[in-house]
């Protein structure tokens, strides 16, 4: 169980463990009457109950902090992992375990078991660390170093509802602040006076002082009476993403942008997912196809089948991106004055056949060899050509962030519209806009999506594809 997890999400996971272990053994001693509840078999599906039900909370955020969410939500977050638990467990227990007489009416069983005491025992975990966290022992009370925006919205989301077992002492700042009434203990410089004067258990300092001495002092001060002092980072200017503060050795380190393909078991479902998905498509579809288009493109026009360019990969390496060649093969990467040539409605440059191709995305599909190899991935941001990165990385914010995770055949930006020419630089500031939010907000369910709805644009038709 990872260490970030505070004792509230410990508490959670180990009453679902827990619950899930009895409800188990009930169903399994009246639907098996026959089988011993301690053999080997019955241990290797109680565990693999156990995670299975790990991996689909985990998966579907069922293990976040939901203290400051209100208890319909995370009952929604519920229902989702236990129909991801009831289709993962019902392919296990069939499939896996061999010699395992389940039966669908155990697991149908277990499914409403659970349905009514999960979520009564989470609202019962809730209120049980609500009590706890109000109750005087536990609660502490903290002094906010900051009265403006950053001050305040500490204040509101983690201490006003004494959610986190924070209660207020009061602000210090340099400036006096109307809006909170009367709480204002005094300025910064202070801060030994109002230590002295004032009982509190921690200080934050939740706004950005004018110079480290300010902040030096408030840390003497602070631990010369036994306060614990904790710093509130003011990097979320420069992110909108997750920022994650770990440590290098002793050296702490803070990284203004944590992606959820930074982790290593995401990166190895989206492989996984990569290697299977590829493989089906090659000898599914490109095994028959694959000789047909590329006939039909040699009937069409001289030159190769394959059109094979250099684009950029993760961290920004060169690849070779293959794709079925849709434009006469004189054509030209860039005009006389050395500028990228977008493709553009009514290209003279495309076949008749390549204008087909296009349209229907039929020209991506050597791209699935990309990604068997590893070079791409069916889900990510689309490469661009060389030229074209070089032109946007300069004139658009954050456009090389896109190169923090492997390309892909299809993406976000491109099925919410973002595709296509690009010269209007606003269209380029919405793809790397959708990009982006993409690569802070990746689940495998969200690639799911985006191949679902891709595949049915492809059927309906796109207006930008050509």
């Amino acid at each position: 169980m990872p260490s970030t997890y505070n004792p509230s999400t410990r508490l959670k996971i180990s009453a679902d463990l827990g619950f899930l272990s009895v409800i188990y053994f009930i169903t399994h001693s009246y639907f098996q009457p026959g089988i011993d509840v301690l053999s080997n078999t019955s241990w290797l599906a109680l565990g693999l109950s156990l995670f299975s039900w790990f991996i689909a909370g985990r998966s579907m955020g069922l293990y976040k902090d939901f203290r400051a969410i209100v208890f319909s939500i995370e009952w929604t977050v519920f229902v989702k992992s236990l129909l991801l638990y009831s289709l993962i467990i019902s392919f296990v227990l069939t499939l896996l375990v061999n010699g395992y007489p389940f039966r669908m009416m155990q697991l149908l069983t277990q499914v409403t078991l659970i349905f009514i005491s999960f979520p009564i025992q989470k609202l019962a975990i809730r209120l049980f660390m609500k009590r706890i966290r109000n109750s005087s022992q536990m609660s502490r009370k903290v002094l906010i170093v900051g009265a403006d925006d950053s001050g305040l919205q500490f204040y509101k989301n983690y201490v006003k509802d004494n959610l986190y077992g924070y209660s207020l002492a009061g602000f210090v700042d340099d400036t006096v602040n109307p809006s909170i009434n009367g709480q204002y203990l005094g300025k910064t410089s202070d801060i030994d006076k109002v230590i002295a004067s004032h009982e509190f258990e921690d200080i934050v300092v939740a706004t950005t002082l004018k110079d480290d001495s300010q902040l030096e002092k408030i840390i003497i001060a602070g631990e010369r009476e036994g306060k614990r002092v904790k710093i509130i980072p003011q990097y979320q200017r420069f992110s909108t993403g997750k920022i994650r503060v770990s440590t290098m050795g002793s050296m702490p380190i803070i990284t203004l942008r944590s992606l959820p393909l930074d982790l290593m078991d995401n990166k190895i479902i989206k492989r996984a997912f990569d290697i299977v998905f590829s493989s089906l498509v090659i000898v599914l579809v490109l095994s028959w196809l694959f000789p047909i288009i590329a006939l039909l493109i040699r009937l069409s026009s001289k030159g190769p089948a394959l059109f094979r360019q250099e684009r950029w990969g993760l961290n920004n390496k060169p690849i070779i991106c293959y794709k079925f060649r849709s434009m006469v093969p004189t054509s030209a990467d860039v005009d006389e004055k050395g500028v990228y040539q977008q493709a553009k409605r009514n290209d003279p440059r495309i076949t008749k056949i390549g204008a087909f191709l296009r349209k229907t995305n039929l020209d991506e599909l050597p791209q699935f060899f990309n990604v068997l190899i590893g070079t791409m991935s069916v889900v990510g941001p689309r490469p661009h050509p060389v030229p074209l990165n070089l032109q946007s990385k300069e004139s658009i914010e954050n456009y090389m962030m896109r190169h923090l995770v492997k390309p892909g055949i299809t993406g976000w930006a491109q099925v919410n519209g973002y595709r296509g020419e690009t010269r209007d630089s606003y269209l380029m500031k919405k793809r790397v806009e959708h990009d982006v939010w993409y690569l802070e907000n990746w689940t495998f369910w969200l690639d799911l999506q985006i191949i679902i709805q891709t595949l049915v644009n492809m059927v309906k038709g796109e207006k930008n594809a050509f």
